[in-house]
């Protein structure tokens, strides 16, 4: 299925949570806020928010700083 991840086309297998998708990201762990079609998942839901053809997902992972 195609999504759109922080605005540019992404393909994932049908079925894939917020959670695998993190996982192929390589941001399992790190502190990350998901937006789904403009709301927020939150992390508890991630592994239970499975994502459909032309969802718009953006992500944005904090870093340190100052």
């Amino acid at each position: 299925m195609r999504i759109q991840l922080n605005g540019d086309p992404f393909e994932l297998p049908d079925g894939e949570t917020v959670a695998g998708l993190l996982a192929r990201l390589e941001l399992v762990g790190r502190r990350v806020a998901v937006e789904l079609n403009q709301d927020i998942v939150p992390r508890s839901q991630h592994g239970d928010t499975v994502l459909g053809e032309g969802d718009q997902i953006e992500v944005v992972h904090a870093i340190g700083g100052g």
